[in-house]
């Protein structure tokens, strides 16, 4: 009878998860938005809109993700330009040179991510803002206004058009506004994180098209580059229906033609078009789904993966810094919106593995492949060396556009994006994938690794010789450290082992055989004498920093992991400890979010958990958009800014997918970091490494049920969630501690009834 109303009640929970998300997991303002950065986003990788504003007007930001000034930085290729000179100038003190040279250049205007205007609407009576819902079911904008009116808009899940539908009234007034970028021109040079006003990019005015029910401009841009926006309504039974495009000169033919076409053909194919959006939704929730207690911890995993879903695709440029968001306040967006490939860009697609998006991550993956050429002509012109290496800082073509010299010009960010290659491979087991993109990626870090580190330290191992750690010390002369970091060391270890191992997978024997003789070489981890991580030799973690690139070792990389004995327990367990003892007055958003998945493999879920807990009440503005200060006025740090940047809030889904499924080892184990008090959780077809397909129930503080779907066939490994011993699932052993029922390539596993 036990068992019987434990599976009931693991059926109720699966049910009820199926469902989600529902409304509670979307955004519900009573009061408008009144700046652009706590707008409703839509988007669909390619195309992006912010709704907000109190309808007089509504105002809809545009955005296009290729939408780039793509000017080169004349600086990079002068004579100076090299990795020697670098060395030698750092070597006598010119400081000043080295800022000039590598730093400065990127406080110009360009190269940088620009946006595409904005929609106006208003109403000839004054209508009161009544409501605003997003539905991140299907992707819709909804705003009530007065007691009969309603604008609902969405962007179409894959075609390039966007859509706005006003329902109940035909008085309604369009304004198409393009970008800024003729205005009055700032000589200051910019500062920080800010870009200054768009009209530093010299642009001409746009030229301007109109027409009863249509309205459009043409933008051009640096040299040949140019897009068009095009807007066109009609009126309906019960209102308005408009849409919209934007199309680009990376696209063939004429811009302005081909978002005059979209635009008509989704007026004429509204409904089709509906039903396909719907449908792509759909699917795309269905591909895993989460319920845990915590009401505040589930709902930003829900607005997380929605933004995920309108944020990437296959078949558009990757996420940058603001994704398909770019800022509309007149200025250029922060950080120029670019590719920083230190931290955000990797935290950005950490949850398309775990989280079963896979499809979605690609995006990522084919534009690295595609620009991968630009990558190895930089490794070249600047290391003079062979191999791979990629630029920290990058443009849409991969190219370096500059910044903190010891950051961008790191010797290792092209093997950080190596790692993104192998999850794939390990989540999909794909083995063209492997042969085609992994390996050769791997590969090529792997001999640029293997000719910059050819120099030895004193005890014969590999060094160095400008060796950083993000961002600590900031781009103070310190920040390049006289032994490797962990940072480095980690990164660089990491690319030799698993270049090896995808070796040994495609039986290059004496190539993998090559990359283990050459991981020998490399100096052990820096450790302090409590086990936890240090910066580098002799130097521990002084301060609270917002960066944890000493930590990599654990996370992401895995290296270290409790899982390989007391010791590396040891090193994760110190390693946390110190995290949290120097507290978070310097962290930003994205701390809190790659705490949690570092906390996890500790298997440390209350820390964990706190650590979700605070970014989603302290560092998220009210339409989740991470704004990397502090918001909350508690004090968890001091950093009270707010640029959006969209890392953190991707950090954040994997971190909860962390605490709820671990595949890292090879081993799944489900609810491995989830706070004993979270006695109910839940999760449906999160991905492990294996191409496994996991779900789990867990009720009155045990797991109730694991269901566990193979897409290669192989039979998984599994710690017992009752035993907790580890095998695999036709060993007999298993079947001693726990209940197995196999159909096909699908495992179902309860406990043993008592």
């Amino acid at each position: 009878m036990m068992l019987f109303c434990a599976l009931m009640s693991s059926f109720m929970l699966f049910s009820t998860i199926d469902s989600l998300p529902n409304e509670a997991h979307g955004l519900h303002y009573t009061e408008p938005a009144q700046v652009w950065d706590e707008a409703f986003p839509l988007g669909n990788g390619i195309l992006g809109a912010l709704v907000w504003g109190d309808g007089a007007p509504l105002n809809i930001s545009l955005d296009r993700t290729d939408l780039w000034d793509l000017r080169l930085v004349p600086e990079y290729y002068s004579e100076d330009y090299s990795y020697d000179t670098m060395r030698q100038w750092e070597k006598e003190g010119r400081y000043d040179a080295l800022k000039a040279l590598y730093d400065d250049p990127y406080h110009r205007p360009a190269p940088t991510k620009i946006p595409a205007g904005r929609i106006e609407i208003t109403f000839p009576a004054a209508l009161p803002f009544l409501e605003g819902n997003l539905d991140i079911a299907v992707g819709e904008s909804q705003i009530s206004l007065g007691d009969d009116v309603q604008v609902r808009t969405w962007i179409h899940a894959e075609e390039a058009v966007g859509f706005i539908e006003i329902l109940g009234t035909t008085e309604a007034g369009f304004s198409l506004k393009a970008p800024d970028f003729s205005g009055e021109r700032e000589k200051k040079t910019s500062e920080g994180f800010v870009m200054g006003s768009l009209a530093q990019l010299e642009y001409a005015a746009p030229e301007v098209s109109s027409t009863p029910n249509h309205l459009s401009y043409r933008q051009q841009g640096y040299e040949d580059f140019s897009f068009a926006v095009s807007l066109e309504w009609r009126n309906t039974d019960t209102g308005i229906l408009a849409a919209w495009s934007i199309a680009s000169a990376f696209e063939e033919g004429d811009p302005l033609q081909r978002a005059h076409d979209r635009v008509r053909h989704a007026l004429d194919n509204r409904e089709a078009l509906r039903g396909s959006h719907e449908t792509w939704w759909q699917e795309y929730w269905g591909k895993g789904r989460i319920a845990v207690p915590n009401p505040r911890i589930e709902k930003q995993w829900y607005l997380e993966m929605y933004k995920f879903g309108a944020a990437a695709r296959r078949a558009a440029p990757p996420i940058t810094l603001q994704g398909p968001w770019t800022a509309d306040d007149g200025k250029l967006p922060p950080w120029k919106g670019d590719y920083h490939h230190d931290l955000n860009t990797q935290l950005s697609y950490w949850p398309c593995y775990s989280g079963n998006r896979l499809e979605e991550g690609l995006g990522f993956l084919d534009w690295l492949w595609e620009n991968k050429g630009n990558a190895e002509a930089w490794t070249e012109r600047f290391f003079h060396m062979p191999g791979l290496n990629v630029a920290m800082t990058t443009d849409l073509r991969l190219r370096q556009i500059g910044g903190w010299r010891q950051y961008t010009h790191s010797s290792t960010t092209g093997a950080w994006l190596a790692h993104h290659f192998y999850l794939h491979w390990q989540y999909s087991r794909d083995p063209q994938f492997l042969e085609e993109r992994a390996y050769p990626w791997l590969e090529a870090s792997a001999v640029f690794l293997e000719k910059v580190t050819h120099e030895r330290d004193a005890d014969g191992y590999r060094r160095l010789p400008l060796s950083s750690s993000p961002e600590i010390n900031d781009n103070k002369p310190d920040a390049w450290f006289p032994t490797m970091t962990n940072y480095d060391n980690a990164l660089i270890r990491w690319v030799f082992e698993k270049t090896a191992e995808l070796a040994l997978e495609l039986d290059k024997t004496q190539e993998a055989e090559h990359w283990l003789e050459v991981l020998d070489t490399m100096p052990p981890l820096a450790l302090a004498k409590s086990g936890a991580l240090l910066i580098a030799a002799d130097y521990p973690l002084k301060e609270s920093h917002r960066h944890f690139s000493h930590a990599m070792a654990i996370h992401p990389l895995g290296l270290v992991d409790r899982s390989q004995g007391v010791d590396q327990e040891r090193t994760v367990r110190a390693t946390l400890k110190d995290l949290l003892r120097h507290g978070s007055r310097a962290w930003t958003g994205y701390s809190f979010s790659w705490l949690a998945s570092i906390a996890a493999r500790a298997q440390a879920g209350d820390t964990a958990a706190e650590a979700l807990n605070t970014f989603a009440e302290a560092f998220v503005l009210r339409n989740s958009f991470h704004c990397n200060g502090d918001q909350s006025g508690k004090g968890y740090s001091n950093f009270t800014y707010r640029p959006f940047t969209l890392e953190g809030n991707f950090a954040f889904a994997a971190g909860l997918n962390e605490m709820l499924l671990q595949s890292h080892t090879g081993i799944l184990c489900v609810f491995p970091a989830v706070p004993k008090h979270w006695s109910e959780a839940a999760f449906t077809t999160l991905r492990g490494e294996g191409a496994f397909l996991v779900s789990a129930t867990r009720s009155g503080g045990e797991t109730k049920e694991v269901i566990i779907e193979s897409e290669t066939g192989r039979t998984p490994v599994v710690q017992c969630p009752w035993s907790k011993e580890s095998g695999s699932l036709d060993a007999a052993t298993m079947e001693e501690v726990m209940t197995i029922v196999r159909d096909g390539n699908r495992w179902t596993l309860t406990p043993k009834a008592l």
